[in-house]
């Protein structure tokens, strides 16, 4: 069952550009290795050739998720959303209730979370708690170390 995957113009040109480089550079260098390897006699006893095959398939498991991220990966049409409501790629403000904290996120999808660069996963548990919310609400999110409270101060794209 394939899951579908919004993304911006961005992520998606991103997620295509490290695909083409495990197709077209990794995996190459990856064979060439196996080769130069297997050159060196006994495959049998040969750790350089046994880590290079783990090596191809630990590549190709990744090349193979990412193709099926692509094949199912929708753009989003940013002025077509919702702005009263909390969304995938909705920049969000929110306020912790307890300690009076301000963050700021932008939701995007699993793949583009950065939570540096403030990009939270709408599949995260805030991400989660926070959709669906207008200007005012208030959540109340169980994360891994208890219950955060927030309220929603603003939302823009």
């Amino acid at each position: 069952m394939s899951n579908v995957s919004y993304y911006t113009e961005e992520g998606l040109k991103k997620l295509k550009e490290e695909l083409a480089h495990l197709e077209l550079v990794e995996r190459p260098r990856v064979s060439q290795e196996i080769a130069d390897a297997r050159d060196k006699g006994d495959l049998s006893e040969n750790a350089e050739y046994h880590a290079a095959k783990e090596e191809q398939s630990l590549l190709e498991t990744k090349i193979a998720k990412l193709k099926n991220l692509v094949a199912n990966a929708r753009v989003i049409d940013e002025s077509q959303l919702d702005n009263s409501k909390v969304l995938i790629h909705s920049i969000v403000k929110i306020k912790n209730t307890v300690n009076g904290m301000v963050f700021t996120y932008t939701l995007v999808a699993d793949s583009e979370s950065d939570l540096k660069n403030g990009k939270l996963s709408v599949n995260s548990p805030i991400g989660k708690g926070l959709l669906g919310k207008k200007v005012g609400d208030s959540a109340e999110i169980q994360v891994p170390n208890g219950i955060m409270k927030f309220e929603v101060v603003d939302i823009s794209r």
